[in-house]
């Protein structure tokens, strides 16, 4: 098999960046819009993103079809144009919400479902070609390459949607909207085009039944223990998702432009944070998988616990500089687990790439849902046992940096016992 080339890397790369440039709208600005703009309660928005969220626990089952179906390319195609109509139906439920609630939810619940299955068939699908046709040696580069993409259109999205959006209006929004989603589509398109068949990536078609594919990679053990460690860590990661921009605007008095900028100082020291460890680990060779991860998980916890205590502050206190912190050690985390997720996925039993991508997308995904989901939570309840937002949204972020410190030991535990101790980020390894 011909394998993909730095260019060809680069190219889904791109891709990579359209799915987060699509998703940050519906994870960042449209939550701030519904809580601060509507006075919703924060567990709405994070509802919704929990229900995309939950969908993606067929990411398994798309896994396994690009696996036995012959094409990838069009799993990625379709799952692109699924997510930015989903994107679009949910910027148009938000405006909806405004004059008519009943009508803007129902539309809002079947927006953030097309996401969930969009984002399900086009990135499951899409790593599974990543981790098929790229060399060995390179695998952990590429998993490296194509994440600092996918923040790079993340913090850029947010960064520039924030510029655009002030003052914000409803007919803005939808504007702004529309160019991003159709953007991505079509740089979708023209980076796929004839990828997958230059390198002859495509699985043979097989005729299995999905039951039995997902049991064969569920009775792996190394494929089994990753999976928990992968869900109870990004549990950890994404409890702050929802609530962080609602307590800059709340505590800190930041626009609608303002918080949405903040997202993208956090995606952007995430960003520097991916970039020194791939540098790092991948090409000077300094640090281990578990060290990084350790190092990301306590980090990441201390940054939450800055963030706690400058909200008694208040306004003018240094929130971004702790933010994009937050965002440094998060990307610490993320690249080790992501370079351990690319160099695990070819390991085990032959042409299953896409079932375990799969299973540990899912599994992230949950995680996603079920952090960002409890921390909304958790913060609408404390707002109402206490009368002080600052104290009440602190208290959230510190439980989180309890769960980072739980999820460093965990992962300690893991790698000692040689689940992922293997799964360096040295090219070859």
């Amino acid at each position: 098999m011909r394998r993909l080339g730095w260019i060809d890397i680069v190219r889904l790369g791109l891709v990579q960046m359209c799915l987060g440039a699509v998703v940050v709208l519906t994870t960042s600005t449209l939550n701030r819009l519904m809580v601060v703009e509507l006075a919703l309660p924060a567990v709405l928005p994070g509802l919704l993103v929990a229900l995309h969220y939950g969908i993606q626990i067929t990411r398994p089952n798309w896994g396994f079809r690009s696996d036995t179906k012959g094409n990838r390319t069009v799993f990625v195609l379709g799952g692109m144009a699924a997510l930015a109509l989903g994107a679009f139906l949910a910027a148009l439920g938000v405006t909806v919400m405004e004059g008519a609630f009943g009508l803007g939810l129902a539309l809002s619940i079947l927006a953030y479902g097309l996401i969930g299955v969009g984002v399900g068939a086009s990135g499951t699908s899409l790593l599974a070609l990543l981790a098929t046709a790229t060399a060995p040696e390179r695998r952990a580069a590429a998993a490296t390459i194509t994440w600092l993409m996918m923040i790079f259109g993340i913090a850029a999205t947010a960064g520039t949607v924030g510029a655009f959006l002030d003052p914000y209006s409803p007919a803005l929004l939808l504007r702004i909207v529309a160019i991003v989603c159709l953007g991505a589509v079509a740089l979708t398109a023209l980076a796929m085009r004839g990828i997958e068949a230059r390198v002859d990536a495509s699985p043979q078609p097989e005729d299995m039944p999905f039951r039995h594919g997902l049991a064969e990679i569920w009775g792996e053990r190394e494929a089994r223990n990753f999976t928990i460690f992968v869900f109870l860590s990004m549990t950890a990661y994404f409890m702050q998702e929802l609530i962080l921009e609602p307590y800059a605007g709340l505590v800190f008095g930041f626009t609608p432009g303002q918080s949405t900028s903040l997202s993208g100082a956090q995606n952007g020291g995430v960003f520097v944070g991916m970039v020194l460890v791939g540098v790092a680990a991948t090409g000077l060779r300094i640090g281990s998988l578990k060290a990084w991860v350790v190092a990301g998980c306590l980090g990441s916890a201390a940054m939450l616990g800055i963030i706690s205590a400058l909200g008694q502050i208040g306004p003018g206190a240094p929130l971004v500089a702790a933010v994009t912190g937050l965002g440094f050690f998060n990307g610490m985390f993320a690249v080790a687990a992501i370079g351990s997720m690319m160099a695990l996925a070819g390991r085990g039993r032959s042409a299953r790439e896409g079932t375990r991508m799969g299973l540990w997308g899912a599994a992230q995904a949950l995680a996603a849902g079920f952090g960002g989901l409890a921390g909304a939570a958790a913060a609408d309840l404390m707002r109402q046992g206490l009368a002080d937002d600052a104290t009440a949204f602190g208290a959230v972020f510190l439980a989180e940096a309890v769960l980072f410190v739980i999820a460093a030991l965990m992962a300690l535990q893991v790698m000692e016992r040689g689940v992922v101790k293997s799964a360096t980020l040295v090219p070859g390894e």
